[in-house]
């Protein structure tokens, strides 16, 4: 998740925006705004050397592209969002991606539940996932059988409830090998335990900018990290821990409690 950024798809935003509520975003965006802000985001990603993939706009969650669908080696893994409204986003996203070059190595079937933003790759062979209102362990178990590894398995927090997003990149974001970004006070034991025995540094968003997202950064590359602009104290222990720090604006981008993770699919890393 932190070698260079080379092939990533996003998805344009609708121009009609009205069932803003249906999807649980704060408030409404404003389609122009929003149009600009993914524009622009998209702009950093291509001058941090990534090819992006730019897909049709369908629903309004839909932006969050992280979500439908996890890419490995073998190819992708077409999940099963645990928020109903966004479970018709797996069959757009698998067109898009055998489009796009990549085979589909596999898809989970009911009961299994999982979103992309509860995994994570530590290493080529170690896969986190968050155990919570978004994925459960039949999800984690047919993750494991599908990519042929033990995930390692972290009950998430209950905090605001089933009505809120709480995913395990919620509250951290691999940034190096020995490097992550993260808010330790909601982070499971384990997780912060399994970190510390490889050797992993924790950057510490400070408690005002956890609800900006600041745990949600996208590494473009080891040490150099896309971060929302609003956050401003991370962005500083970010640099002064050595990380390279590009920021985008996503006022209107993550009114849907989506920062740069979440905006992002990437089917190509490569040193």
């Amino acid at each position: 998740m932190f070698e260079p950024l080379r092939r990533v798809l996003v998805r344009r935003p609708p121009t009609d925006t009205s069932d803003w509520r249906r999807f649980g975003w704060r408030s409404e965006p404003d389609a122009a705004r929003l149009a600009d802000e993914h524009e622009r985001f998209c702009l950093a990603l291509e001058e941090a050397g990534a090819e992006v993939v730019v897909a049709e706009p369908t629903a309004l969650d839909a932006i969050y592209t992280f979500d439908p669908a996890l890419v490995g080696d073998a190819g992708a893994v077409l999940l099963r969002p645990g928020k109903p409204e966004r479970v018709d986003e797996v069959e757009a996203i698998a067109a898009e991606l055998e489009q796009a070059g990549v085979p589909i190595a596999g898809r989970l079937e009911e009961p299994a539940l999982a979103d992309g933003g509860d995994t994570a790759w530590l290493d080529e062979g170690t896969l986190l996932v968050g155990r919570g209102y978004r994925t459960n362990p039949a999800g984690i178990e047919a993750l494991g059988r599908i990519l042929g590894v033990e995930p390692h398995a972290f009950d998430l927090p209950h905090f605001n409830g089933p009505g809120e997003v709480m995913h395990l990149l919620s509250l951290f974001s691999p940034l190096d090998r020995d490097l992550v970004v993260a808010y330790p006070p909601l982070m499971p034991v384990g997780l912060v335990q399994l970190l510390a025995e490889r050797g992993v540094r924790l950057v510490e968003v400070p408690d005002e900018e956890f609800g900006t997202m600041g745990p949600n950064a996208l590494a473009l590359a080891p040490r150099r990290a896309l971060l929302l602009d609003r956050n401003v104290e991370t962005r500083r222990r970010l640099e002064r821990a050595g990380v390279d720090v590009v920021v985008y604006r996503g006022e209107e981008l993550s009114k849907g409690d989506g920062g740069p993770t979440c905006l992002t699919l990437p089917i190509l890393r490569a040193g």
